[in-house]
């Protein structure tokens, strides 16, 4: 399926079906205005659509909605592919202080948020990643207080900036250095090493100890699954995800995240409250849904297909 979110194509406000390469090129060759969003649009795009093909999520139930639409044939929910549908748009959820808009939410009739993902892409300035500890804890409480069963996660993109140019390898300590230069050596990410700058490093930590929330009488600071991926920005790998961190044993890579937020949702909306299941339970797709053939070629998950 083409996609139109690469480098110089019009802007899209909708939401669209996309491959996980997909987004990450987006992010990866965004030259704009981070404050836009529009770096980071593809990720909502990403997941809202994953949530549907891979999850058993009703696309009715998804904001930004994805663009699909479903069938019943056989006794078996059907899927189809139906770019007319997508919308976009965040949903504005009622947290314990105050009001918040959040990137991808799952409402379910009757119950209100049950599942909901944040999305950030950072694309410099990782002395200071630090510093965005505070929003993130600040949100994850802000929502759990109104809604303690709601399955809530964090996905964060990093550029892998590498290499400095020759005029920026000054001490940035030094008085006498341009503000741009020094601006341009925080925006490294990766040292000549091959490691990761020490900010990005803390942030890592940070976040570790603030994943796998299980209960809901757990810690309301705690998301129930954070994601963290870095995105390799050399030309000739532009787009790709760094395979070396987060390093294979963190509980923060990217494939386990989404099977974290489905094991969550599962034990507290379905296993839980087995009267409810015929609302909450995740949908299976029919094996000749047309939508599966109908996707982007290079498909990162696997199609969530009745047995």
């Amino acid at each position: 399926m083409p996609t139109d979110v690469e480098a110089g194509a019009p802007e899209k406000t909708v939401c669209q079906w996309i491959a996980q390469s997909d987004a990450l090129s987006a992010f990866a060759a965004f030259a704009g205005k981070t404050q836009s969003a529009a770096h980071i649009k593809p990720l909502h795009w990403y997941v809202a659509s994953r949530l549907v093909v891979e999850g058993g999520f009703h696309p009715d139930d998804i904001v930004p909605r994805p663009p699909f639409r479903v069938t019943v044939r056989g006794g078996e929910a059907v899927l189809h592919f139906d770019p007319t549908l997508g919308q976009g748009g965040e949903r504005t959820v009622l947290g314990g202080l105050k009001t918040k808009n959040v990137d991808v939410v799952v409402t379910r009739e009757g119950i209100g948020p049950v599942l909901a993902v944040s999305c950030k892409g950072v694309t410099g300035a990782f002395r200071n990643l630090t510093n965005r500890m505070e929003e993130t804890i600040g949100e994850c409480t802000n929502l759990h207080i109104t809604y303690p069963a709601l399955v809530l996660g964090y996905l964060v993109l990093l550029r892998a900036n590498q290499g400095l140019p020759v005029s920026a390898m000054a001490d940035a300590t030094d008085e006498t250095e341009e503000p741009s230069k020094q601006l341009a050596k925080n925006d490294i990410a990766i040292s000549e090493g091959g490691e990761p700058v020490a900010g990005i490093i803390r942030f890592h930590n940070a976040l570790r100890e603030l994943t796998g929330r299980r209960g809901i009488r757990d810690d309301v600071s705690q998301y129930e699954a954070v994601g963290m991926g870095m995105v390799d920005m050399g030309l000739d790998r532009r787009g790709d995800m760094l395979s070396t961190f987060p390093d294979e044993h963190s509980p923060l890579r990217l494939e386990r995240f989404f099977d974290t937020l489905y094991l969550r949702y599962d034990e507290r909306y379905v296993f839980s409250a087995p009267d409810l299941s015929r609302v909450t339970r995740r949908l299976e797709w029919s094996a000749a849904s047309p939508a599966f053939v109908e996707g982007p070629a290079a498909f990162d998950y696997k199609f969530r297909v009745s047995s």
